[in-house]
C-alpha cells in the first residue's frame, strides 16, 4: 500500500515508524520542516519531501496520482482539509484521511445520523477524519466513571470495555488466584483477565496465576458489568463527585461540558478572556481564573477535598507541576496529559495516578483505518508495546480462516489472545473456547507481541472469492 503523511510532527512520525516496520508499505512523509525529515529519513525506511501538504506540485512529487491512502496529520486543519480536498479532485487518491482539531467543523446540527459525515468535513471530501480533542476526552471521560481504572477501552458499539487497574493493598483481589477472582463475582456478572503485568513483565494468566500487590490487571467485560466487577475487586471509599480540571482549553472545555451534570466540576483557567468564555458557555461548572500551580489558589478552593484533579493544559510542564502540587496538597487522584512520550515513560508510576498520552490514543484511532482486514478499532496498552484490537470477521468458510471454526481450533499467532466475541447484543468471554465463530462477529483481542500483528492481519483478511 502506498501511503501519503502530511506532517512530520510526533502524530506523523510515530505512524510512519509503525507502517515502516511492516512489510508492503511504501511510505512518504511531507514537511516544510527540513530537519525533521532528516530526522526521519536517517531513522526509518521511509521517502520524504519537504513543502506544504496542501500544495499539488508536493502532492504530484510525492506520488498522489498512484496513492493508495493520504493521511493529513499536520497540527493546521485547513492544510490537511484543503489537502484532501485536492488528492481527491486532482489526484483521485482513494482513502482520505484528516486529523481535524477544531470543534467548528464537527457541531453541526445538519448531522441526521452517527455514521454521516458533518457537512463542513464532507465539503473537503475526506473519507474519514480524527479528532485527537474527541478521542482524549472520551478517554478521560470513562477513567472518571471507574476511579481505579488505568485504562477504559470502549469496543463494538460500547458493548464491550477492556479495562486496566493496578493492585493495591485493600483490595480484594490480592492474594487469590484467577479462579477465585472469578467465583467473586455476581451471578451473571463475567469477565475475562487478559493479561497481568508484574514489574513489566507479562503474565498470561491461568486460573491458578495468584495476584499480588503492584499488579496491572487487564481485563475485559460486557460495559454493563464493569461496574460491578470494579466494585467487588477494587477498594474505593466512595465514588468520585468532586472533580478540578487545570486548563480550560478544547480537552477541558469538553470534559467539563461532559461531565457538569453529573459531577461537581471547579476548572482554573489562566487567561482571563478564555475564562470569561468558559463562564459564559457552562451551565454548571465553577470557572476560576488563575495558575494551576498556585498552591494558595489550590488550598482557598479544597484541593484536599478533591477526587480527582485533572491536569490538561497543552504545557507538559505546567501538567507536570500542578499535578504533583494537587497531589502533596491531598488530592486523592491526579490525572496528567503528557505529549512527549520520554515524559510520559519517565512519570508514570511515580505520585501520578494516570499518564494520558493524546498522541497514542490518536496514533492508535489512525492505524485502525490502515490495518489490512476489517479491523474496528485499535488501541496501544502498555505505552505502545501492546495492544488491544477489535475485528469484525467477515466471508464464509470457503473464504475467511476463522467463519466456522471453533476459537480452539484456530491457529493464532503467538502472543494473541481472545478476550471477548460479540454477536449481535451477547458478549461471550474469550476463554469460552467451544464457541463457533459467524460471519459478522466481533473479535476483541490483546496483543502482548506487537511483531505478530502482519500474522494477525493476514489470518483476518478475506480471500478474493468473496468478493466474486
Amino acid at each position: 500500500m502506498k501511503i501519503l503523511i502530511l506532517g512530520g510532527g510526533q502524530v506523523g512520525s510515530a505512524i510512519a515508524q509503525e507502517l515502516s516496520t511492516l512489510q508492503g508499505h511504501d511510505i512518504t512523509v511531507i514537511d516544510t520542516d527540513e530537519h525533521a525529515l532528516s530526522n526521519l529519513g536517517s531513522q526509518m525506511d521511509v521517502q520524504t519531501i519537504n513543502g506544504n501538504g496542501a500544495s499539488p506540485v508536493a502532492l504530484q512529487q510525492a506520488g498522489a496520482a498512484d496513492a493508495d491512502m493520504l493521511l493529513a496529520l499536520t497540527r493546521s486543519d485547513e492544510t490537511n482539509l484543503v489537502a484532501c480536498k485536492i488528492a481527491a479532485a486532482l489526484f483521485n487518491v482513494p482513502n482520505r484521511i484528516a486529523r481535524v482539531r477544531s470543534a467548528d467543523y464537527l457541531d453541526s446540527q445538519n448531522v441526521q445520523a452517527e455514521d454521516k459525515m458533518p457537512p463542513a468535513l464532507a465539503a473537503f471530501d475526506i473519507t474519514d477524519s480524527i479528532h485527537p480533542e474527541e478521542l482524549v476526552t472520551e478517554h478521560l471521560t470513562g477513567l472518571l466513571h471507574y476511579i481505579r481504572a488505568l485504562q477504559v477501552l470502549p469496543f463494538a458499539h460500547e458493548r464491550v470495555q477492556m479495562v486496566v487497574a493496578q493492585a493495591k493493598n485493600r483490595d480484594a483481589l490480592i492474594g487469590k488466584t484467577v479462579a477465585e477472582m472469578v467465583a467473586l463475582l455476581p451471578e451473571r456478572t463475567d469477565c475475562q483477565i487478559c493479561a497481568i503485568y508484574r514489574n513489566n513483565r507479562l503474565i498470561v494468566p491461568q486460573a491458578s496465576t495468584l495476584v499480588e500487590e503492584g499488579d496491572e490487571i487487564c481485563f475485559a467485560a460486557d460495559a454493563r458489568h464493569v461496574s460491578a466487577v470494579m466494585a467487588v475487586w477494587f477498594y474505593y471509599e466512595h465514588k468520585p463527585r468532586r472533580v478540578m480540571i487545570a486548563g480550560g482549553g478544547n480537552i477541558g472545555f469538553r470534559l467539563a461540558r461532559q461531565l457538569e451534570e453529573n459531577f461537581n466540576i471547579k476548572i482554573i483557567e489562566l487567561n482571563p478572556q478564555r475564562a470569561e468564555w468558559l463562564a459564559e458557555n457552562l451551565d454548571q461548572t465553577l470557572v476560576l481564573q488563575g495558575s494551576a500551580s498556585d498552591e494558595n489558589l489550590l488550598a482557598r478552593e479544597y484541593i484536599d477535598e478533591i477526587d480527582v484533579f485533572c491536569a490538561l493544559t497543552n504545557d507538559d510542564e505546567n501538567n507536570i507541576m500542578s499535578a504533583l502540587l494537587a497531589k502533596n496538597l491531598g488530592a486523592k487522584r491526579v490525572v496528567c496529559i503528557i505529549n512527549r512520550s520520554r515524559y510520559v515513560d519517565l512519570i508514570t508510576g511515580n505520585q501520578i495516578d494516570i499518564v494520558v498520552s493524546p498522541h497514542l490514543i490518536t496514533i492508535g484511532s489512525i492505524l485502525a483505518h490502515v490495518r489490512r482486514g476489517d479491523i474496528a478499532a485499535v488501541y496501544p496498552l502498555r505505552r505502545g508495546t501492546a495492544e488491544a484490537i477489535e475485528v469484525v470477521v467477515h466471508g464464509d468458510q470457503r473464504t475467511s480462516s476463522l467463519v466456522g471454526r471453533r476459537i480452539d481450533e484456530i491457529k493464532w499467532p503467538a502472543g494473541c489472545h481472545i478476550a471477548a466475541v460479540v454477536r449481535g447484543d451477547t458478549v461471550m468471554m474469550g476463554r469460552n473456547h467451544h464457541e463457533t465463530v459467524a460471519d459478522g462477529d466481533h473479535l476483541i483481542l490483546f496483543v502482548a507481541r506487537r511483531r505478530v500483528l502482519r500474522e494477525l492481519e493476514k489470518l483476518i483478511q478475506v480471500k478474493m472469492g468473496f468478493f466474486g
